[in-house]
């Protein structure tokens, strides 16, 4: 069961939704903030069935994306430029909705379900909160829309607002996921010259190619090199912007010591296990003159940039076709769980009513 939205949340129909790797992540965890029973899923496209009190910006009908992170407009971060993270509502991987600390759902029993990341779309409805919610063009065909929710704002993101990649310039990324070829749009998006790939499964350089990976490095065939050796060599002493986008420790270290002295940037995208260490020699640090940085969402603040981004697809200049490569019902969610899990797909994406 879907409780009614409770002042300042809304109940959405979900249209349709995407499997991401961090679902899969989150589906296998045994430690916190592991819960269980949860209601994955939060790539998703929606249409608002119904608004609680103080609810302004959405009416029923409109056609939403919910996000994962909170754009509340109205605390220093979300007032400035310079964020995306809120502290009104902050990020957590959090069972209950983000004002009340409750759930919205149950089960025949009565029994509470657990959120996920304030979206829950593996559901045919849900209950989002308000800061959570972006209106968008009905017009946009609802497969597309929905990877608005996570993959494409989060690498596109990354690339042109985070790194703010610079034309002509040499941009490595480590793992060629959705995530990973979502950068890569990006890169490309912003004129960067060279946009190498790296992964340990060689098929998806034919693959990157569609989305604008010029050269690839397979991970497996450095010999007696490493990985930041080899890359140093092709860019001659390091790339100007490097995305780790498979969630290492070990491999953001890699991708840290493959950017170039100076002026080198390491952004880190990929998603690792809680409690995860980073290592680095603070003399490294010092005089290599490097930057390193997380980016959540791209660093996308999700009611002022999501819109731009949409446009830009609207306008062809963002293509988004190549990304779904698969489409399944929703009582065929385990199937686009093994598609992932095996490798087989980028996005697959789920259709609630086909």
């Amino acid at each position: 069961m879907v409780a009614p939205p409770s002042p300042y949340e809304v109940r959405i129909r979900i249209i349709c939704t995407s499997l991401c790797q961090s679902d899969i992540t989150f589906w296998k965890l045994k430690v916190p903030p592991a819960c269980f029973p949860r209601i994955l899923g939060h790539e998703a496209v929606g249409v608002v069935e119904s608004v609680g009190e103080n609810v302004e910006e959405v009416a029923e009908g409109d056609v939403v994306i919910p996000t994962f992170l909170s754009d509340c407009g109205e605390c220093a971060d979300c007032c400035s430029q310079k964020s995306n993270l809120c502290s009104k509502f902050p990020f957590k991987v959090h069972p209950w909705m983000p004002r009340y600390g409750t759930s919205r759902f149950t089960d025949l029993k009565g029994e509470v379900l657990y959120h996920f990341l304030f979206v829950s779309s593996f559901s045919e409805y849900t209950v989002v909160d308000i800061t959570h919610v972006v209106k968008i063009d009905p017009a946009i065909p609802p497969n597309r829309a929905c990877l608005f929710g996570c993959c494409v704002a989060t690498g596109v993101g990354a690339a042109c607002k985070t790194a703010n990649v610079e034309s002509g310039s040499t941009v490595v990324i480590f793992g060629l996921g959705s995530i990973g070829l979502a950068v890569a749009k990006g890169a490309r998006l912003c004129g960067a010259n060279r946009i190498i790939g790296v992964d340990v499964n060689p098929e998806k350089f034919e693959i990157g190619k569609k989305f604008g990976v010029t050269e690839f490095i397979n991970s497996k065939d450095c010999g007696n090199k490493s990985l930041s050796q080899v890359i140093s060599e092709m860019t001659g002493g390091g790339a100007d912007y490097c995305f780790e986008c498979v969630g290492l420790a070990s491999l953001v270290q890699e991708a840290y010591a493959s950017c170039r002295k100076g002026w080198g940037k390491t952004i880190v995208l990929g998603v690792d296990k809680p409690g995860t260490q980073l290592n680095f020699s603070s003399f490294e640090v010092l005089h290599s003159g490097k930057i390193l940085t997380g980016s959540l969402f791209g660093g996308v603040k999700a009611k002022s940039d999501l819109p731009v981004l949409i446009k830009r697809y609207m306008d062809k200049e963002l293509q988004l076709d190549e990304f779904v490569t698969h489409e399944v019902r929703f009582e065929d969610i385990n199937k686009a769980f093994e598609l992932l899990m095996e490798g087989k797909c980028i996005r697959c994406v789920i259709w609630m009513d086909k």
